[in-house]
């Protein structure tokens, strides 16, 4: 015999984090609940209430999402003095009127994809050399330390 199967929850803070919604700016009945379960959650994804349509559109919105839209890391928001929540408006005045930082962290943010994905290109083989000969970094790797 098993016990019923109790649902999953989580504090509004987790499910905001996975709603991509800042969490002060949610309305007092989500932010101060005890817990979420896994259903509401997904009921809030798939069916997004009117407030969390407008928090979606118009912010303000949470670091990583701030992040995304104007194509840079959450540490090149931190060294570019953006440390608050942002809402579209302002995130379209930043892509609009670049302050100094934004083209330099977005050419640091493209580096790293870069080579990202050249590592996982070598680690699935597709960046190896026409010749077959092997790297250092190769040599490397089939002798550990």
């Amino acid at each position: 015999m098993s016990a019923a199967k109790k649902s999953q929850t989580m504090k509004p803070s987790t499910a905001a984090q996975k709603l991509d919604v800042y969490l002060p700016a949610t309305p007092p009945e989500f932010r101060e609940r005890a817990e979420i379960s896994r259903e509401e959650l997904t009921e809030l994804q798939k069916n997004p209430p009117q407030w969390l349509v407008d928090l979606h559109r118009d912010g303000p919105h949470p670091r990583n999402v701030v992040a995304a839209r104007l194509r840079v890391s959450i540490s090149g928001l931190a060294r570019g003095g953006v440390t608050e929540a942002l809402t579209s408006a302002q995130i379209t005045e930043l892509i609009e009127n670049p302050p100094s930082w934004l083209p330099r962290e977005r050419a640091v943010q493209a580096e790293v994809r870069r080579e990202e994905q050249r590592l996982r290109e070598r680690q699935q083989g597709i960046g190896e050399r026409p010749d077959g000969a092997r790297t250092e970094l190769d040599v490397d790797a089939d002798n550990p330390a």
